[in-house]
């Protein structure tokens, strides 16, 4: 577990410290490019890393994909602490991020104590993604596809994002590991299905946003 979150909280430095170097070091699209191109450089190291060890490299295919085989209670109940202080920490900064959206001067005019409300931010992505990744492996598309379905479903109001996305999440993870262990005996982890499923959904809600905003 605190490997987990030490990892995260390594990834999320070096983000946040090569985004800084850019010209619009605030905005998500940088931020998710910056993650992309290290996810893919630290993916190459990983991949070096385990081809030297065989033995190594079968233990590390359940984290490759992610999956709820083998997660009981007792994991459960580890990463219980870390779960609930990254939200907290989300709840507390949600209203701010909305004014963020609109600037940091305005956000300033409004009140919100811009420093804080990334730091807070920051934090919580941290803790919510470590102790996820370190409990059942990196599930891909939840974080993508989910918070896009609560805005579509709910509005931009991050409030409502972060309530909605905490009951999709848990939820679409679930419907992915029945459809695993149903539809092919078990043979297919959870986090491949949730890249067939997240994919087409997250597709379909982009364009749908594209056709609303035009």
């Amino acid at each position: 577990m605190w490997f987990g979150i030490a990892g995260a909280l390594g990834a999320g430095l070096l983000v946040f410290g090569i985004a800084a170097r850019t010209r619009d070091s605030a905005s998500p699209v940088t931020l998710t490019l910056v993650g992309a191109a290290l996810d893919a450089s630290l993916g190459a190291v990983t991949a070096g890393a385990l081809s030297a060890d065989g033995g190594t490299f079968e233990e590390f295919r359940f984290w490759v994909v992610g999956g709820l085989t083998g997660r009981g209670v007792s994991t459960a109940g580890q990463v219980a602490p870390f779960l609930l202080v990254g939200l907290l920490l989300a709840a507390a900064v949600a209203r701010g991020l909305d004014a963020l959206a609109l600037g940091d001067d305005v956000a300033r005019g409004l009140g919100v104590r811009v420093g804080f409300t990334r730091v807070g931010a920051g934090a919580a992505a941290v803790l919510l993604t470590g102790a996820g990744v370190a409990a059942a492996g990196p599930i891909a598309f939840i974080g993508l596809a989910v918070p896009h379905l609560a805005r579509f479903l709910v509005g931009a109001d991050q409030r409502w994002v972060l309530g909605v996305s905490v009951l999709l999440g848990p939820a679409l993870l679930l419907v992915a590991d029945v459809v695993g262990r149903l539809v092919t005996a078990g043979e297919v982890s959870a986090g491949i299905v949730t890249a067939l499923l997240g994919a087409p959904l997250l597709a379909v809600l982009v364009q749908k946003a594209r056709t609303v905003t035009t």
